[in-house]
């Protein structure tokens, strides 16, 4: 008797086996929804759409962008991580809402580095270091000089507490060794008014976010957090290049499954999506909204996922940043 569960046991599972493989290699067979973490009209949502468009063409099935805004992202990422493993719901999220907020709230309905599968790295937003047109400095030099001068008494905006542009302005006050004042909005648009204003004199921001008050000469670009000089702000020199190395901050974008979703449909997609950026058309409409295109294989996305998670996990826990 035993014998014979056993026997039937191991043909149930070689039928699953099977089932799951003839699935996979007919994928996709209908519609698939791309859940967005935010509310329409921002950058995860341009990118969503323009990720649901490459993939519908490509694929030859409709894929529905599916907003789910609420809890900074958490509605979004519950949702996909109670789905079907089966491909047909995948999200695109910002990596702060992953690799910053388990550090910040100890309830979290998931964990995103086992609930969820890393796919694709569609692309980053690098900032930049900006100050308002009142800051008497013009290179990243001058500014820690500037700073240096008035401890305490220079302010910087963010997002709010745990926000990039919060944790990007905090690694740089450390690396430079400045006594900078950390003043927390609801958004960065409720701070560049402030900004403008020169009532707080610097912050850490996407292009994207600073392009119009670049443009208009409210602010000014000082350096770039990034490894190389950005395509659309060419002139202006990264961390490194203007003297202060390992200041780096990137707002990076991607797509997620969960967890058990087949490794042959996480590869059809990373491939796909990979053929979508590199589309010129693509390519260009990134740059025109502040996004660089990243790309690249399975691994090396998930390996950017977890070695964020561990970087900035040790760098809230010794900075002691908390939510208030």
């Amino acid at each position: 008797m035993n014998g014979l569960r056993l026997t039937a046991g191991l043909i149930l599972a070689l039928a699953s086996s099977l089932g799951a493989g003839q699935n996979a290699s007919v994928y996709p067979s209908r519609s698939i929804r791309l859940v967005v973490d935010t509310s329409p009209g921002g950058l995860t949502d341009l990118l969503a759409r323009l990720c649901a468009d490459g993939l519908a063409q490509k694929l030859a099935q409709p894929v529905v962008v599916d907003n789910k805004p609420g809890a900074s992202g958490n509605v979004a990422t519950e949702f996909v991580v109670r789905s079907a493993p089966d491909g047909y719901t995948l999200m695109i999220g910002a990596g702060g809402n992953l690799v910053v907020k388990p550090f910040l709230e100890q309830a979290l309905a998931f964990d995103p580095l086992n609930d969820l599968v890393a796919v694709f790295n569609v692309a980053e937003a690098p900032h930049i270091l900006v100050v308002p047109v009142s800051v008497p400095v013009g290179d990243l030099g001058g500014f820690i000089a500037y700073a240096r001068s008035s401890p305490g008494k220079i302010y910087y905006g963010s997002a709010g507490i745990g926000s990039p542009p919060h944790l990007s302005m905090a690694l740089f006050a450390r690396l430079a060794d400045l006594n900078l004042v950390h003043v927390p909005y609801k958004g960065i648009g409720n701070a560049l008014p402030d900004m403008i204003a020169g009532r707080v004199q610097v912050m850490s921001m996407s292009l994207g976010s600073a392009r119009p008050y670049l443009k208009s000469g409210q602010i000014k670009a000082l350096a770039a957090a990034a490894k190389r000089r950005l395509s659309g702000l060419p002139e202006v020199p990264t961390s490194a290049e203007a003297g202060l190395p390992g200041w780096e901050m990137s707002a990076w974008f991607g797509i997620f499954a969960p967890r058990t979703v087949a490794p042959e449909i996480v590869r059809l997609i990373n491939e796909t999506l990979q053929a979508v950026i590199e589309d010129p058309k693509a390519r260009q409409r990134l740059l025109e909204i502040g996004a660089e295109p990243v790309g690249g294989p399975v691994e090396q996305f998930s390996q950017r996922v977890r070695s964020d998670y561990q970087m900035w996990g040790r760098f809230i826990k010794d900075s002691r940043i908390k939510l208030e």
